[in-house]
């Protein structure tokens, strides 16, 4: 009985893999470029990393936008066209919602915890949930627009006073537009800023050099990744070592946010919910970990920090310094541009982030800007989770997904004159896509969840440089030749020469006193909105911004005398002195009572006498 048993098991195992090679031999399968090297695959087609994009747009030009390539024992899908993508994205969905298991995500990716690297699943979508609804929703990012604004005016002073210093009005506009994008994200996650002449501490030198480590290896694979057997001979140290040493420090410095950020959380525990809106992002996620500990450890928390880093400073700036480029070569898309602003915003005052949204030529121009040069032009990539048709090619499980969004965007057979800088085709176009003609952030369930955030940073950044300055070429043509590491670079970067718009230097000087008034003003965040009313209703009077530094500064000293004749001198020097006496009354009625209530008085009595002081209160 037992030998029957054996033997038909023995026919059925026979004839089941019989089948299998002879249903898998009759599938359609994409086609594969010639010649495919034993062991190597077709890896000779990356020979030149920083030109992918270009090179398999090369091969799908050849076989076709759906093509099966072998990265040594690893076998790949290439999709080049938006019809492909959509298979995989949309109707294959979930099937390629898993990522591949690479090496340096292992490592850097805290064992593929983060919501980057985490496989399709109950973590990643967890993950996806904190991002939407904690991290990155509208309402956490309207909480913490004052640090963008803050950090977008910070970068308007640093070029305004480069010019200021007597040095060549032309920039190097990437180290700028870089430091912006790290300040905004470390202030936004641990509420300190990292870079700018006036914070170089140990601390801040020790993440540049830790970040600049973090970038060579961040969208890098290693040779273990298409040749496993790499692993088990040893072949792979070298390049595990690296990424380790990487890692060590990289992971010392995230757990001292987390530590420092815990112990200030501990200190202010009498003050539970009273500073609730002001809580930077690693906070908000210790607050979570004191509710579910056992799922929100500090690996978890310094996973969605890292990929916070990684994703939103390199990528934004890049885009940028693209969009800047493109408008100096194309002057009449920069003077539309800066006409749209002028006409919404104004010249009375600065732009702010929620004028953005009423500025459909400036989202154009980014969207265009986006489209020619995705700050990803090969997508991070997916992986099969099972067996699939794509384009009408059978798929097997456990195919690394290869996508071309560069060769998308540029499909001559999809827009018009590709290769041309024309923002005007997003004009009344409904939504931000094109299908999945356009995606610069992804799409579907793996779509880039950063993509409100990014979008923010990069039209309220571009719309105050467009408002600010007169931009054109340091050169008589700009080099737009492009190579790709974390994001799509320019292989030379932007210098551009600059000249500040005659009628944004006041508004420019108010906001340097302005921030200087925040070191001496706690409630300066809370006020700020209405200041910036009162010093445009004033026409930007630099004498009376001056004096109203002189006010908060005697107050924050201590000389609360000194305060009431300071405002009185802070009238008497303005040519508008209702306006310096309600900023400083303003200022007041967010301090102290019993030390407001004389001082309001004397306000009260310099706006309706509407008088100059005395000799007894000083001198002009």
């Amino acid at each position: 009985m037992d030998e029957n048993l054996l033997f038909y098991a023995a026919i059925f195992l026979v004839s089941y893999i019989l089948t299998k090679k002879i249903l898998h031999k009759f599938q359609k399968h994409p086609p594969t470029p010639f010649p495919t090297i034993p062991i190597l695959g077709h890896l000779y087609l990356l020979k030149n990393p920083a030109q992918i994009h270009r090179t398999l747009v090369k091969v799908s030009d050849r076989y076709g936008p759906v093509v099966q390539l072998w990265l040594g024992f690893r076998r790949t899908l290439l999709v080049s066209s938006a019809s492909a993508a959509e298979d995989c994205l949309y109707h294959n969905d979930i099937i390629f919602a898993n990522r591949p298991r690479l090496i340096a995500a292992k490592i850097i990716g805290y064992d593929y915890t983060t919501i980057l690297w985490a496989p399709y699943g109950p973590l990643w979508r967890n993950h996806r949930r904190i991002a939407a609804t904690e991290i990155l929703s509208p309402h956490r990012l309207h909480l913490l627009s004052d640090i963008r604004t803050e950090e977008v005016r910070s970068l308007v002073k640093g070029i305004n006073d480069h010019e200021a210093e007597g040095r060549d009005c032309t920039l190097e506009i990437k180290p700028a537009l870089l430091e912006l994008t790290n300040n905004i994200m470390m202030r936004m996650i641990a509420g300190k800023r990292m870079y700018g002449e006036a914070v170089e501490t140990e601390e801040g030198k020790r993440f540049k050099m830790l970040f600049k480590e973090l970038l060579a290896i961040g969208g890098a694979f290693s040779a273990g990744d298409f040749f496993p057997f790499f692993k088990y001979l040893g072949l792979n140290k070298a390049a595990e070592k690296r990424c380790k040493a990487v890692f060590v420090k990289l992971d010392k410095f995230l757990q001292d946010l987390v530590d420092e950020q815990r112990g200030k959380l501990m200190e202010e525990e009498d003050h539970v919910g009273k500073n609730s809106k002001k809580k930077n992002l690693i906070q908000v996620l210790l607050g979570l970990q004191s509710t579910d500990p056992s799922y929100f450890t500090d690996d978890i928390i310094k996973g969605l920090v890292l990929i916070l880093l990684l994703t939103g400073t390199e990528t934004s700036s890049s885009a940028i310094e693209w969009a800047v480029a493109l408008l100096l070569k194309h002057p009449e898309c920069y003077n539309k541009a800066k006409k749209e602003i002028h006409e919404y915003v104004g010249r009375d005052r600065l732009i702010e982030e929620q004028d953005i949204q009423h500025l459909p030529y400036l989202h154009c121009i980014i969207n265009e800007t986006l489209r020619m040069y995705p700050v990803t032009p090969i997508l991070p990539p997916h992986e099969s989770s099972e067996d699939c048709v794509v384009g009408g090619y059978h798929i097997p499980k456990g195919t690394m997904l290869t996508l071309n969004l560069w060769a998308i965007q540029n499909d001559p057979k999809v827009w018009d004159e590709p290769s041309k800088f024309k923002p005007e085709r997003f004009e009344n176009v409904e939504g931000d896509r094109v299908g999945y003609q356009f995606m610069p952030f992804g799409s579907g369930r793996r779509s880039c969840p950063g993509e409100n955030m990014a979008t923010r940073v990069v039209g309220f950044t571009l719309g105050s440089l467009i408002q600010c300055f007169e931009w054109e070429s340091s050169e008589e043509e700009v080099d737009f030749e492009e190579k790709v590491a974390v994001s799509m670079l320019k292989v030379k970067p932007l210098q551009a020469k600059f000249k500040p718009h005659n009628e944004m230097l006041d508004l420019q000087f108010c906001l340097g006193v302005l921030s200087e008034v925040s070191e001496f003003s706690r409630s300066f965040v809370a006020v700020k909105k209405e200041c910036d009313a009162l010093i445009y209703k004033c026409k930007a009077d630099v004498e009376a911004l001056k004096c109203s530094l002189e006010v908060m500064e005697e107050y924050q000293q201590g000389n609360h005398e000194a305060w009431d004749y300071a405002v009185k001198k802070a009238a008497f020097k303005s040519s508008f002195p209702e306006g310096v006496a309600a900023l400083g009354s303003l200022m007041l009625s967010y301090v102290d009572d019993e030390v407001n209530y004389p001082v309001k008085e004397d306000v009260k009595t310099i706006l309706e006498e509407e008088k100059v002081p005395d000799d007894k209160t000083g001198e002009n």
